[in-house]
């Protein structure tokens, strides 16, 4: 049943659920968020605005309501709006970013780049693709192991000390012994000492760019010719 309020001494009524939408007290709004939410930010500031005149025209001059809540109401009320406009704002500027971002992506496709494999790279006929690795402080030692399929090291490098950035490494394709590995696939880590303690290095090898795909978090991503997808923002270096 819908219930009337009187304001001033005029005997004016107001509807009560015109007085609970100003007051958040309605029963679809204690019902569930998603009603509340359906409530536009505009569609609250002209209630508010039908309440305030209803309230002008008709008040007790003798005795006139008190202000400070309609005035905290509007000011949450611009709150609420502003905030919706901010999101709808930050909302549209992700979209150009993101936009943005796979026409960049769509630009490498061809290109060859290092970048972060964790499915490893391909050596042929003693030709091995150019490895390298990234470091976010300089280091005292580096050094790139590269392994076989099963997990055998076949060769170890140490490229001495390393300002931070990303530094490549062209390898022969040969074993700690000088001998030409076998075909197949390989992989390669980094380790760093920086100020005497293990540091963080990341090992890279370069794959060409096959195609831009959207990955879980809706960030553009490349598929390499190695068999890695890697985002955009790890790519080191463009060959």
């Amino acid at each position: 049943m819908t219930t009337n309020t009187t304001i001033g001494g005029s005997g004016t009524t107001v509807s009560q659920t015109l007085l609970d939408t100003m007051n958040g007290t309605s029963a679809s709004s204690a019902s569930s968020s998603s009603s509340t939410s359906s409530t536009s930010g505009q569609n609250l500031q002209t209630t508010f605005l039908q309440l305030l005149v209803t309230q002008l025209q008709n008040q007790d001059p003798t005795n006139p309501m008190d202000s400070s809540q309609m005035t905290s109401q509007l000011a949450q009320i611009d709150t609420v709006t502003g905030v919706s406009q901010l999101n709808t704002s930050l909302t549209s500027l992700a979209s150009q970013l993101s936009a943005g971002q796979n026409a960049q992506a769509a630009l490498l496709i061809g290109s060859t780049v290092l970048a972060p494999s964790s499915s490893g790279f391909s050596v042929s006929s003693g030709t091995a693709p150019e490895l390298g690795v990234s470091l976010p402080a300089a280091a005292s030692d580096v050094t790139l192991t590269i392994k076989n399929s099963s997990g055998s090291t076949v060769r170890t490098v140490d490229l001495g000390a390393e300002s931070a950035g990303t530094t490549t490494y062209t390898w022969d394709g040969k074993d700690n012994s000088g001998n030409t590995v076998a075909d197949g696939k390989y992989t390669v880590t980094a380790a760093a000492t920086v100020n005497g303690s293990a540091g963080t290095a990341t090992a890279l090898a370069a794959g060409t760019v096959q195609s831009v795909v959207q990955q879980s978090d809706g960030s553009a991503g490349l598929a390499l010719s190695n068999g890695s997808t890697v985002p955009l923002s790890s790519v080191a270096s463009i060959l």
